[in-house]
């Protein structure tokens, strides 16, 4: 695709497939350049041309692109051979197809965006882990989804993309709270922040685990730091602590390839 910044992509994974930055779109000001995030004052037309962009990119056709209205739940749904009309996307955190051609498409600002293949059964999946759906098991769900189609845990490849990361994310103690109510084990996920009553937290590194817990064949984690990195990411984070303002949202593509 003519002007688009290379995605990050990870060998392993098998599937053609895209951590996109926000380089390479049509959108100005604040959504500069490719936002692909519809909740946003960044005009419509923009956003679809960029998200067309972005599916193109890794070969897929624009009209098989799935994107959900995610909610930061545990939600996880089919896709099937037809699309839904974008501005009336269905509320859920994650998708799972066994279609050719579908391509699953995960918006991020700062959550990490997971995308998962098992090739050998044809069965893809992705989804939006910000630190509740991750906690509320949303990444759990989607293998058992994926397994629902024909899935094999030990065979599936999962991609933790670019997320905020643990030296960005001081985190207060609800946050942390709600992490070890969960498990107490998941201390580990935590540092000592710049106050007293706060802690930063590993939300790439927690993700990880639960995929390794729950029996992947291989997880592979991306080093980027939405929240550090103004140039290649967009990062609500990083737009809190300038004070609020219009903010952009980057995509992840993963597509089931025909056989």
């Amino acid at each position: 695709m003519t002007g688009i910044a290379p995605a990050l992509t990870v060998a392993g994974l098998a599937a053609p497939h895209g951590f996109f930055t926000r380089q390479g779109g049509v959108s100005s000001g604040p959504y500069a350049t490719l936002n692909c995030g519809l909740a946003s004052g960044d005009a419509r037309e923009a956003v679809f041309e960029n998200r067309s962009r972005a599916a193109r990119a890794i070969g897929a056709d624009p009209a098989r692109l799935f994107v959900l209205r995610q909610v930061h739940g545990a939600k996880v749904l089919p896709v099937g051979a037809s699309s839904w009309d974008p501005g009336a996307a269905p509320e859920a955190d994650a998708m799972v197809s066994s279609r050719p051609g579908a391509v699953l498409g995960i918006v991020t600002a700062d959550c990490a965006p997971v995308l998962l293949a098992d090739t050998e059964a044809g069965v893809i999946g992705a989804a939006h882990a910000g630190w509740r759906g991750a906690v509320a098991g949303v990444l759990e769900a989607t293998l058992v989804a994926m397994q629902s189609l024909g899935a094999v845990p030990a065979r599936v490849r999962a991609a933790v993309g670019p997320a905020i990361h643990q030296p960005s994310y001081e985190v207060g103690p609800d946050l942390r709270d709600a992490v070890l109510d969960n498990d107490p084990g998941n201390e580990r996920f935590f540092a000592p922040g710049c106050r007293e009553d706060r802690w930063f937290f590993d939300l790439p590194g927690y993700c990880a685990a639960r995929l390794t817990a729950a029996g992947l064949g291989s997880v592979t984690t991306l080093a980027a730091d939405t929240a550090a990195d103004a140039g290649r990411f967009f990062s609500h984070r990083r737009r809190t602590l300038a004070g609020g303002g219009p903010i952009g949202h980057q995509i992840s593509l993963i597509m089931l390839p025909a056989s």
